[in-house]
């Protein structure tokens, strides 16, 4: 029996093809992707390809656009066995995070890939992460989806979408998981690790919440700045604060003043390493005491964005019971490794 796999065209670099007379790269109708790439009818499933009506760059994805793919995830749900999103590099992670907290109880591949390179250039990257994505999102076992969560598949590499970050703009090997391992890799053979893979916790039926706040923002500090900048803006309902090392701060009185009188003013505070890979942990050194103090939320070994989504997903949302600090700390879909 094929599976069939939706394809969810967005817009980035994968769409893209050199016009050799003028050397500038323009967007193809992708409507034609099996003209471009006829490898893809080669592939044991039935492929739909639904575009986006004008591809954005992925500097130009965000709410709106994550609501739009969720909510057509879900009304085609019912409809195929998988889901492949092409989508721009650059903020990819920040899809894919997204998406994971908004597609709930998910049982079936979502799949996001791009490319450095467009697919029309010579040496692209992107005919072999779009038709191993294709593999991936129509992968069943035993009638059952292999893949049942958010994923990005790029460079012969699936990692969890929301532990994923992309860390080359140069190299065809741009997104690493640090705090989680690989789950599956491309070679010879399609190897898929079992025991790292997601599954749902509750046998509550698939749906979609698209709740998304965007009264949330990341402050990433330094040494020498003045955290009292931060009063002057107007009143936030998170912070997500991306401090040093295990989260450490500058260890004085005003910043814990001002730390508080944000806190006072009713700003949750989300704290976040710096580093790429490890997280935070609170008292490990007496300068991160000062966030347990004021009532600060550990982010521990998320990624920013991570973090980010995941807070605008939570905040003011009425699917959940609880303070958003309990809220937060949870582990809803695999995003952190500790409960």
């Amino acid at each position: 029996m094929k599976r069939k796999v939706l394809l969810i065209y967005t817009g980035g670099t994968i769409g893209m093809e050199k016009d050799y007379e003028t050397g500038s790269l323009r967007a193809f109708d992708f409507g034609n992707i099996f003209q471009k790439l006829p490898e893809m009818k080669l592939i044991e499933c039935e492929v739909s390809v639904h575009p986006f009506k004008k591809p954005l760059d992925s500097s130009d994805m965000g709410p709106q656009e994550w609501k739009i793919i969720a909510n057509y995830i879900g009304k085609n749900y019912d409809h195929y066995d998988g889901f492949l999103i092409l989508h721009g590099t650059d903020t990819m992670s920040y899809t894919a995070s997204a998406l994971s907290f908004m597609l709930k109880n998910l049982r079936k591949p979502v799949v996001l890939t791009g490319s450095q390179l467009p697919i029309g250039d010579l040496r692209t990257d992107a005919k072999e992460n779009l038709l191993t994505s294709l593999y991936y999102a129509s992968l069943y076992e035993n009638n059952e989806a292999v893949i049942q969560e958010v994923t990005i598949y790029f460079e012969y590499k699936l990692l969890r979408g929301n532990r994923t970050l992309k860390y080359s703009a140069e190299y065809f090997d741009a997104y690493q998981t640090p705090n989680y391992p690989v789950l599956g890799q491309s070679g010879v053979h399609l190897n898929i690790e079992k025991d790292f893979l997601w599954r749902s916790e509750t046998e509550e039926n698939f749906s979609v919440d698209n709740h998304i706040s965007t009264d949330v923002l990341f402050w990433r500090i330094f040494p020498g700045m003045h955290l009292e900048h931060l009063l002057q803006m107007p009143k936030m309902k998170v912070l997500i604060l991306q401090v040093f090392g295990s989260g450490t701060i500058f260890n004085t009185e005003k910043t814990q003043q001002t730390l508080q009188l944000l806190r006072d003013r009713g700003t949750e505070i989300v704290v976040v390493s710096q580093c790429v890979s490890g997280g935070i942990s609170f008292g490990k050194y007496s300068n991160s005491n000062i966030f347990t103090k004021i009532g600060a939320i550990s982010g521990h070994d998320m990624t920013a964005e991570s973090a980010i989504t995941k807070a605008m997903h939570l905040l003011d949302n009425p699917k959940f019971e609880g303070n958003f600090a309990e809220i937060f700390s949870r582990n809803i879909c695999g995003e952190v490794s500790v409960n």
